[in-house]
């Protein structure tokens, strides 16, 4: 089971950081992957220059966003299950 921990603190909620929660989700749903991985929010992960900060389990990756969001589930999310 992987845990995604979205920052929604000031910085990463001016960035978007619902706009990620939202699409992660959407990508969690349409891969099947619901049994498999839990989306929270979290407040300040500590990267706030970096915005929106995503940790996967303990693992800090930093400046997720809208236009990178595949690219991030694909490297991170569905590479770690495999």
């Amino acid at each position: 089971m992987l845990t995604i921990s979205i920052c929604v603190g000031s910085a990463c909620h001016l960035k978007g950081a619902y706009n990620v929660i939202n699409g992660i989700q959407k990508l969690i749903e349409s891969n099947n992957l619901g049994d498999q991985v839990t989306v929270k929010a979290a407040f300040c992960l500590g990267e706030c220059t970096k915005a929106v900060s995503v940790k996967i389990n303990d693992d800090a990756v930093v400046s997720v966003n809208e236009n990178n969001l595949d690219d991030f589930f694909h490297r991170y999310v569905q590479a770690k299950l495999k």
